[in-house]
């Protein structure tokens, strides 16, 4: 589908007219929503949402560490809530540093292990802002991973986060890329990819000169080179993981793609005992459980002070928020 998606030829074409009554549907839910009929709440701090009007990873989580990070930074007391997709749990609960990946989602887990901040997980985002909230009353900010058409929490600024597809073939699901049509508001236009398809806030996306075992420690990517490695990954986009190993001279003998969020419960670890296994930080927490001695590879995403810059302003613009 994601080929059909980004081209109207004959599938898209098929499915066009499914896509006329999903977007009615979508419509008619912003209507409810925009007459009172179903109801937005307030958090009662300011919340910021990074989602995508698009199908599949975008590259989301990545951003919204980013910008946890940003604003500790700055001094303010960041949350994430999230709804945790993929978990087997369906409770409102803390994201803690040794919660299972399959119970609480593994971009909660990550986003955890990677900034420290407090997450909470919930189908419904307010329960999770409330339950933050009253875990940890001090929090400034929440950042709420994906979200965009979770009418259900107001929001104070919207960030819209693009790959290199783009919009695709411009056609709403399950004719094309569209949860919904674009152009629509939004306060900030992101591109994770290196072919923005068009105007918006820029990032750099690399890998780390170091990966991680589970233990923590740093093994450089240079001391790799030579070996047998073994790259896996289940991402929207293994394939941009693969590339961006080879792009550091780390060279795998074998590359893996499994479906993104997979659990790996039908991966089998590499017969060869001196085989080294690469993977991502958002694999790590699940694979380590298989594969203890495992390298998880960080991703370094830094966007453009711009987008830094203009974050700060509409946060600042907010009633009863100064920017620190």
């Amino acid at each position: 589908m994601q080929d059909a998606w980004l081209q109207r030829g004959v599938l898209a074409r098929l499915l066009w007219p499914l896509s006329l009554l999903y977007g009615g549907l979508a419509a008619l839910r912003r209507t409810l929503y925009r007459l009172g009929a179903l109801r937005t709440e307030s958090a009662g701090v300011p919340v910021v949402i990074v989602g995508n009007v698009i199908a599949g990873g975008s590259g989301k989580t990545p951003v919204v560490m980013a910008i946890v990070r940003h604003l500790e930074a700055r001094g303010l007391r960041v949350g994430v809530v999230s709804r945790g997709y993929g978990r087997s749990t369906q409770d409102c609960r803390e994201v803690l540093d040794d919660s299972a990946p399959d119970e609480v989602g593994d971009e909660p887990a990550l986003i955890r292990r990677s900034t420290g901040a407090p997450v909470f997980v919930a189908r419904r985002r307010i329960e999770a802002a409330r339950a933050l909230l009253a875990r940890h009353p001090s929090t400034q900010v929440i950042v709420s991973d994906d979200g965009l058409q979770h009418l259900a929490l107001a929001r104070d600024v919207e960030i819209c986060v693009f790959d290199d597809r783009g919009i695709g073939n411009g056609w709403l699901l399950p004719a094309g890329l569209l949860r919904e049509p674009w152009p629509r508001p939004c306060n900030l236009v992101i591109h994770t990819g290196d072919r923005p398809a068009f105007a918006g806030f820029r990032a750099r996306r690399t890998l780390a000169d170091h990966a991680v075992r589970r233990d923590g420690t740093q093994v450089p990517l240079a001391s790799l080179a030579g070996a047998s490695l073994i790259a896996v990954a289940a991402i929207a986009k293994p394939e941009g993981f693969f590339q961006m190993l080879r792009a550091r001279g780390v060279l795998p003998v074998q590359c893996i793609a499994l479906p993104d969020h997979d659990d790996f419960s039908r991966w089998s670890p590499p017969a060869d005992p001196g085989a080294i296994v690469l993977c991502t930080e958002k694999d790590a927490l699940k694979l380590w459980r298989k594969a203890p001695a495992a390298l998880a590879v960080p991703l370094v995403f830094e966007p453009e002070p711009a987008f830094f810059a203009a974050l700060d302003a509409k946060l600042s613009s907010r009633d009863g928020h100064q920017a620190a």
